[in-house]
């Protein structure tokens, strides 16, 4: 499969869950377009399209909260992304290890 059939939103996105390679929690959610994607799959450090600013993120590079690419998968439908990564720091911008950190009551 490359990256060009892949099924993208209406926007040219594609959601990536990104979960810890060796203890499976999941960390985070963020989107990806063909450029982020092949950046993290060049780079072996993930990539994402920031839908706030408009522009790239690369994952770590303000907060040092980096994410090495150990395999990126895609689902059934080619429309949902996974990296599984390993982490140096926490994902979530509150500090947080994951941005899944509350439940409801």
């Amino acid at each position: 499969m490359d990256i060009a059939s892949l099924t993208y939103n209406a926007d040219g996105l594609i959601p990536c869950i990104v979960q810890d390679a060796t203890s499976k929690e999941v960390l985070m959610m963020a989107w990806m377009n063909e450029e982020s994607l092949a950046l993290t799959l060049e780079q072996k450090t993930t990539w994402f399209w920031s839908r706030s600013r408009q522009e790239l993120w690369h994952k770590g590079e303000t907060s040092g909260s980096t994410q090495e690419l150990v395999e990126l998968r895609y689902d059934c439908d080619a429309d949902t992304l996974l990296a599984l990564v390993n982490a140096a720091g926490p994902a979530c911008h509150t500090g947080e290890r994951s941005c899944f950190y509350r439940s409801f009551d």
